[in-house]
């Protein structure tokens, strides 16, 4: 019986998702998945649960100068502050797929997805 329910569930999550056009399992992009297992805990909808204002949202990037790839790179490579370094955890193509991820996010408001 609960595996009736469990096709059915899937189903109806592909009927909607084919009704409002959108894909109905969508990729995680290695970015995100990065993101989610690294940053996700202090940082999860671009907030900044350590110093609020210093949230991943485009004003403040951009306000503190974090608005690039590059910057982004640095900081997580590094860290400053509160946040740690994570050049001894993720590899530099890791760094730079999560900066990317982080860029692209904050451009887009957060939105999910």
């Amino acid at each position: 019986m609960k595996r009736i329910f469990s096709i059915l569930a899937i189903a109806l999550t592909m009927l909607v998702s084919l009704a409002f056009g959108q894909p109905a399992f969508a990729e995680v992009s290695p970015g995100a998945k990065i993101f989610n297992n690294n940053c996700a805990q202090c940082h999860a909808g671009g907030r900044n649960n350590v110093i609020a204002s210093k949230t991943l949202k485009a004003d403040a990037l951009e306000k503190y100068g974090k608005n690039t790839v590059e910057a982004i790179s640095l900081q997580v490579s590094r860290g400053k502050g509160a946040m740690p370094a994570f050049r001894s955890k993720l590899k530099p193509t890791e760094i730079d797929l999560v900066a990317n991820y982080v860029l692209e996010q904050s451009q887009n408001g957060w939105a999910k997805g």
